[in-house]
Parts: C-alpha cells; sequence; structure tokens
C-alpha cells in the first residue's frame, strides 16, 4: 500500500469543524429548503447568490439587501455600521462597485464564519464599537420530513453583547429589495425593471411576528414573476421604513443611512401608492433593545420567499424570456405552493411552529456532529447535505422530486435525475426517503419502457425540448437503479411499494441481459453507454460489477414478489458471471478492460486502474447484498485503487481534460496506468479528480479494511476544498453543487459499520475508529437517532445503546459486532 500523506493524528483527528476568515471569498453557507432556492451567508456575513428564483445564481447580489446595526449612547452620540466585515480585493468593477452593493457604507472590521449544517455562525470584530456580535442562521432541518425541511425562508438571529461600561440602545436592521418582478441585472448596475411596477411594501404585525411583506399586483398568480418576500421580526419593539426615497441617482441611500445613523431608529416616509411602472422599492425592518453593561439581546429575523412558479421545462433558460416578450410559457409549482400562499404565510408558520422545528433540527445537529468520527469526515458528511437543498434539486406541487446533475452559474447543468450520477449520492436516501424513492418510481414506473430500456434521463417523466429517446441506455446507470430499489426497500421496508416497481425493475434487468449479456455468461460486453459520456466495449469492471450487483438486487425481490422463475434465473446468472468476470478481467492487482485492440474503439481504458471498477461492489455492501467476486479479489482491487491513483502532488500531473486538482493538491485520479499500456486517446474525464469517485471510493477502502487510507482520500477532497480555493459547501463537478458529491454519505455508513434490513426488521453496528468509545448518527427508513458504545478494557465486552430521536424503531432488532 502505498504510503499515506497525511500523519495518523490528522486523519483521526476529532474535534471542532473549520472556520473561515472573511478572505474565504469562496466560502459561502446555503440557506433554504428542500426545492425552495436559496440565499447564502458569505465569509463576510454578507448576503450572497441569491437563488430563490427558481435557477441557479451565482454571484448574484441582490441590491439594496443587507443587515445593518446602530447603537446609540446614552448622551445620543450614534454609530452605525453595515453588518459585515470589510470587503476584500479585488476591486477591479469596470465602474467601480456599483451603489446598490453599498460598499462605500462603513463595515465591521473583521469576521469568521463556521458552518455546522445545518447552522452557520458568524463572528464579527471590530474594536471601535463596545459590543460583541454573532451571526446564527438556519433553515428548519428534519430527516423524514422534507416539507419542515422545504421551507422557503432563513431564519437569523444576531446576538449582542454590550462589553462596555454605558447601557447602550441597540438597532439591528434588515433592508430588502422588493423583487417581485425580478428579471436579472443590466449595464451599470442597474436593475433590469420591465418586471417592476404595482409594487407593494406592507409593514404588518399580528401576534409574536411583525415585519414587512413585499408584494406586487403586476403578475397573475401563474406567471413565472408572481410571488412575494417578507422580512419580520419577533421582537417586540421595531422600527420601519417601509420605502426608502423614491428620488434619483443615490438620494435614497444616503437618506437611508443618514437616518439611521442619527439616532438608532427609522422614519417611515408615508408613501401609500405602489411603486410606478417599472420602479421597485426597498425596505427597512428594525429591532431595537437596550443592553445594559454585561448584558445580551438577541435579535431574530425571519426571512422569506415565495416564489411558487418554474418553467415546466428542463431547460431553466427559458424562463428568460418571461418578461416584455409575447411567448407564454408554461408552468409548474413548486411544492411549497401547495402549502402556503405568500412569503408572509411562510414566516407566520414559522414563529407558530418554531419551537419544534428548532427543537428537531438542533436535535439532528447534535446527533451529527456529536459522533466520533474524525472531524473531515464530518466537514464532508455534512457539507454535501447542502446539494439536496441547492438549486440542483426541484420537488414539484404533485411530491414528484427531481435533480439535475449539477448547476451552471445561471440554470441546472445536465438534466433529467441522470442515473449514472445519482447512482454514486447516498445522502437523499438515508435523509428523505420518501424523495429518493420517488425517483424510484420516475425510474421504473414512467422512464422504462415495455422493452425495458431506460432513459437514463427523466424526460418522459418532466419535459425536455431534447430528445433522449434514441440514446443508447446507460449500463450502469439501469443497473445501480435496480440496485438502488433494493437498498430502498430494505431502508423502507416497505414490500409492497417494491411490488409495484418490480414489473418495471425486471423488465430494466431482463433488457439487461438480452443486451449487454446476449451470451449469458453473466460479463457485459458490447456496446455500453455510461458515466464518462462515451461507451465502453467489451467486458469491463464498471458495467460488469454493476451487472453483477442488479442479478443479486433482482433475484432477491423477484423471489420476495412471488417471482420464482426469474429469480433463479438471475442468480444462476450471477454465479457464472462472478466466476467469468473474475476470470477474465483479474490481473492479479486489479480489474481490467479486456480488449484485442484497445485502440480499435476510441475512448477506452483497457489495462488501466479504474477508481470506479468497483462502484458496484461498494453500492452492493451499503445495500445489504455483500460480495460480488471474491473477497480478497476486491480487497486487493480496492487497494491498488489508491496505491496508483491517489496522486500527491499535480505540479508534474500532464491533464489535457478539466482541471479539478493542481499545483501541490492530493486527489485521486479517474484512471491511470501503473503498467503501462494507455490508449492513444483515454477516455474523456481519465485524468481527471471528481469528489464523487473519490468518496465511493474512500467508504469502499474502509469497508475492506483500508481505513486511514480511506481517511486520506476524504481529507484530500476537504483540504481542497478551504474556502479560499474552493467553496466548502460546493463541490463542483459538471456544474455546481453536483449530485455525485453525495456519495460521502457512504462514508459515515462504513466508518460506522452500519447495515440495516428493515424487511427482516434488523440494523446492526461494527464501527472500526474509536470503537472503545464511538458515537455516530443512523438513519433508516423509519427512524433516526444515534448510536453509542463503549468497551470494557479488561473483557472487551460492548456496552450499547440506541438513541431514536425520530420516528420508531418498533420490533428492530439491533445487531451489534464484538471484538
Amino acid at each position: 500500500m502505498t504510503d499515506l500523506p497525511y500523519p495518523r493524528d490528522q486523519l483521526h483527528r476529532m474535534g471542532p469543524q473549520r472556520s473561515y476568515g472573511r478572505e474565504a471569498t469562496q466560502a459561502a453557507f446555503l440557506l433554504g429548503g428542500i426545492g425552495t432556492g436559496n440565499v447564502s451567508i458569505g465569509s463576510r456575513g454578507d448576503l450572497r447568490d441569491w437563488e430563490i428564483f427558481n435557477r441557479s445564481a451565482k454571484g448574484q447580489k441582490l441590491p439594496y439587501s443587507f443587515f445593518s446595526i446602530a447603537m446609540k449612547r446614552p448622551d445620543g452620540e450614534t454609530v452605525a455600521r453595515v453588518l459585515e466585515s470589510r470587503l476584500v480585493p479585488p476591486f477591479a468593477d469596470s465602474h467601480g462597485i456599483d451603489p446598490n452593493q453599498v460598499a462605500g457604507l462603513p463595515r465591521l472590521r473583521d469576521s469568521r464564519l463556521r458552518g455546522e449544517y445545518p447552522f452557520v455562525h458568524v463572528d464579527f470584530e471590530d474594536e471601535s464599537l463596545p459590543l460583541e456580535i454573532q451571526l446564527e442562521a438556519y433553515t428548519p432541518f428534519i430527516p423524514h420530513e422534507p416539507d419542515e425541511s422545504g421551507l422557503p425562508a432563513a431564519i437569523l438571529t444576531y446576538r449582542v453583547v454590550n462589553t462596555g461600561s454605558e447601557v447602550a440602545e441597540v438597532t439591528v436592521v434588515g433592508s430588502l429589495m422588493n423583487t417581485v418582478g425580478w428579471t436579472g441585472m443590466a449595464d451599470f448596475g442597474r436593475v433590469k425593471t420591465d418586471g417592476f411596477g404595482g409594487n407593494v411594501n406592507e409593514y404588518l404585525e399580528e401576534d409574536e411576528l411583525r415585519g414587512l411583506h413585499l408584494t406586487s399586483g403586476k403578475h397573475p398568480e401563474g406567471s413565472l414573476l408572481h410571488g412575494s418576500l417578507s422580512l419580520a421580526t419577533t421582537n417586540p419593539r421595531t422600527t420601519v421604513k417601509r420605502h426608502w426615497l423614491r428620488s434619483g441617482w443615490w438620494d435614497y441611500i444616503r437618506e437611508f443611512w443618514d437616518d439611521l445613523a442619527e439616532d438608532g431608529l427609522l422614519t417611515d416616509l408615508g408613501y401609500t401608492e405602489p411603486s410606478e411602472e417599472g420602479k421597485y422599492d426597498v425596505g427597512s425592518l428594525g429591532a431595537v433593545e437596550t443592553i445594559e453593561p454585561g448584558e445580551s439581546a438577541e435579535f431574530r429575523f425571519i426571512l422569506s420567499w415565495y416564489i411558487p412558479n418554474r418553467v415546466n421545462n428542463w431547460d431553466q433558460r427559458k424562463a428568460d424570456c418571461s418578461s416584455g416578450c409575447d411567448c407564454e410559457q408554461e408552468t409548474v409549482r413548486n411544492r411549497y405552493a401547495a402549502k402556503f400562499g405568500s412569503a408572509w404565510e411562510v414566516s407566520r408558520y414559522l414563529v407558530e411552529n418554531l419551537e419544534r422545528l428548532e427543537e428537531l433540527t438542533q436535535a439532528f445537529h447534535g446527533a451529527l456532529f456529536s459522533s466520533t468520527l474524525p472531524a473531515h469526515v464530518l466537514d464532508a458528511v455534512s457539507s454535501n447535505i447542502t446539494v439536496i437543498r441547492s438549486p440542483t434539486c426541484f420537488w414539484l406541487e404533485d411530491g414528484r422530486f427531481f435533480g439535475y446533475e449539477g448547476c451552471f452559474d445561471d440554470a441546472g447543468c445536465c438534466s433529467g435525475s441522470c442515473t449514472h450520477v445519482w447512482n454514486y449520492a447516498q445522502t437523499l436516501a438515508f435523509l428523505f426517503p420518501s424523495l429518493e424513492r420517488s425517483m424510484r418510481e420516475t425510474e421504473f414506473g414512467v422512464e422504462t419502457n415495455e422493452e425495458g430500456w431506460m432513459s437514463f434521463r427523466a424526460h418522459h417523466a418532466f419535459p425536455s425540448d431534447r430528445s433522449w429517446d434514441e440514446m443508447e441506455a446507460a449500463s450502469d446507470g439501469q443497473c445501480g437503479s435496480v440496485m438502488r430499489l433494493y437498498r430502498d426497500w430494505r431502508l423502507s421496508g416497505d414490500t409492497n411499494w417494491m411490488k409495484v416497481l418490480w414489473p418495471g425493475a425486471k423488465r430494466a434487468v431482463d433488457y439487461a441481459c438480452a443486451t449487454w449479456d446476449p451470451d449469458g455468461d453473466g460479463v457485459t460486453g458490447g456496446k455500453q453507454h455510461n458515466t464518462y459520456d462515451i461507451e465502453f466495449y467489451g467486458p469491463n469492471p464498471l458495467s460488469g460489477v454493476m451487472f453483477l450487483g442488479s442479478l443479486k438486487a433482482a433475484s432477491r425481490m423477484a423471489e420476495e414478489a412471488g417471482d420464482a422463475e426469474a429469480s433463479k434465473r438471475y442468480e444462476e446468472l450471477l454465479g457464472k458471471g462472478s466466476v467469468n468476470l473474475d476470470g477474465a478481467l483479474w490481473n492479479g492487482e486489479f480489474y481490467v478492460q479486456r480488449l484485442d485492440d484497445v485502440d480499435a474503439y476510441k475512448y477506452q481504458h483497457g489495462v488501466g486502474c479504474l477508481a470506479d471498477q468497483l462502484l458496484g461492489q461498494v453500492n452492493a455492501h451499503i445495500a445489504g447484498l455483500g460480495y460480488l467476486l471474491p473477497r480478497d479479489h476486491v480487497k486487493e482491487a480496492i487497494g491498488s485503487v489508491f496505491r496508483y491513483n491517489l496522486l500527491t502532488d499535480f505540479s508534474e500531473h500532464d491533464n489535457a481534460q478539466r482541471t479539478y486538482a493542481l499545483n501541490d493538491e492530493v486527489g485521486l485520479l479517474a484512471c491511470t496506468w501503473p503498467d503501462g499500456g494507455r490508449p492513444k486517446i483515454p477516455f474523456p474525464y481519465s485524468h481527471e479528480v471528481w469528489t464523487g469517485i473519490e468518496y465511493q471510493v474512500a467508504a469502499h477502502l474502509i469497508i475492506e479494511g483500508h481505513v486511514d487510507e480511506g481517511l486520506a482520500v476524504v481529507k484530500a477532497v476537504r483540504d481542497r476544498h478551504d474556502g479560499v480555493r474552493r467553496g466548502p459547501w460546493n463541490e463542483v463537478e459538471c456544474g455546481h453543487h453536483y449530485a455525485r458529491s453525495m456519495a460521502s454519505w457512504g462514508v459515515l455508513l462504513a466508518l460506522s459499520g452500519f447495515s440495516f434490513d428493515m424487511v427482516e426488521g434488523e440494523m446492526g453496528f461494527n464501527p472500526v475508529v474509536n470503537a472503545d468509545d464511538f458515537r455516530c448518527l443512523w438513519s433508516t427508513g423509519t427512524a433516526w437517532g444515534t448510536y453509542s458504545q463503549t468497551r470494557n478494557p479488561e473483557t472487551g465486552s460492548i456496552t450499547w445503546d440506541i438513541d431514536v430521536l425520530h420516528g420508531s424503531l418498533d420490533g428492530v432488532k439491533v445487531n451489534v459486532e464484538g471484538p
């Protein structure tokens, strides 16, 4: 085995999560629910990447939307600051930094951000103020409750401590643009105004809730531009400016800041008419508290949005002509629109249910981050949860859940809940199993035709202008979906659900047999489309092992469905295939592709060491299918992937493809040729580094006993995402928030030795780190909670405990493996 690139103590270090200074400009923590869009908190405490308009919008800064603080001393002197730390270079905009970012207003000296999903904390520093200021922000997140985790809102709480010797009257103010009618930005930092007019800023009070509700009378309910926003507070004393000054140039900024800085209070300007055609308004809401020396106060704000309609098409750029042209776009509504009719209703719901929502969100956070797993593992596992709540995914009113592969800066990228990409993802299945099962229902209920051909992109279930009907089926995606159906069945224990989908799954498996194994030897051959966007030819481990996994899963499901003939047929083919594939592809160290002439077809890997060669095996392990190939060969092969594919310095790596690791970084290559024999033109992506591949390899290394090696791969990934070079909450492949990165959840499963079978009513643990004093989060399709164990050093006996934090484990037997 290759020497480890890190000392062992670094690989096993537990402790607090990393924090990021204001220079970490790539650190952006996503707020928002499942299928709602997002706004992010940057390392300066700034609101950025406003992606609430049903599409990605990286870099989108919403004009005039920020928080500020004012402190009035007993003598009346007032100091005001924007509640962000100072901006960092570059400052090279063509016309200077636009006034709509209020960059010229005074800010706090410094800040530091720390994220433990779903919570983010920002500590501000500024010695010129006798105040300690901290921001905590989150959106409710409760596994197994997607609706409660799908609220289009964020809760931001500023905690202010008076460190001075005098009483201070402190006002925290949120300013928000009324964006109903938003169509984007134009030159000179101007807002496109064709969607504005008739915008209304109201101040509302009811029970504990008070704040601004921003609407418009211009756009009908079915329009893409219809919607509302709300900025509200639960603090009892407020100050409000419903509209900034309606004037020219930048008079409105000057008037707002002078008003706030005068005495920490806002003066409403008394406008009663909606905005004029082509005009919008900005409103500000402040919460006021008197803080004695040494005391503290909290300022809680709820930011919510309601943009219910999205384009009924995978091509989100169709929304670009939603205003100012004669075309009409067919729309479909987001899931949250089934529950709410406005942003104010969302805020009201949050306040009315805040105690429960916060308690369960804290319970999940505590269960995950109290784990005795290495800090960088928790970092990887938690940070990629964000994909579920990023613009990569959307959730429709009728309950169907879909995902892109990732996102462009301004739209989804690579449509259709692509099976050969989502194959890697584990996070959704364990945290929101009902949404994952929705994807199986689409795959086998809609996208699999009568012949068993499965479209690897869901373009029948959700419209697309591009037809994929003539495309090859994806061998890895189609076989992987069968394995994922088996996993989801065992997670849920819902046999009736599995039986409903079984006919489609059976057709898919039979299609795989007829198309990729026509000679019936259990080894795939011929033309096999796959996740590298090309076709492998002949026997190869990626398609071959996935095929074996689908046979094993199908055999077991067929038996349960009462189809004994099919079960036996699949089992016998599996037996032949396991022996034949091992015999044909095993080279003594790893599994290779067998072709008489590797250059007869473009884009093959031949005798190369493919990092994904055992993807089907690790997915089989997680699903509870066991070994598909000889155990000793599997262990040696995954060790070879680490030995040959982990590169500890990229400064001399000659990569002509996309670059995801460079200079002195550490990463795992998709393929290497340790014994030579590289094709003249290897497959695309072969020289690249994908985090999703790295995570599945890491999980598999751990399962096969190469624990330190698996931890090293995870650390390499997270070290590259340090907030300066790349975003900690945005692992990029073919797009932002790439779905494949959710393979990281498999590392938690591997380290805890977690097994599950809700069909039989069993779950088990066999931790491989800190086993003498171990604790971790677990989740099935019916419950989630924590598992802990201690080992008696003298007898070796284990004392364990299960704490169910949500759902029920009634009738479930827990198996704990001994020393």
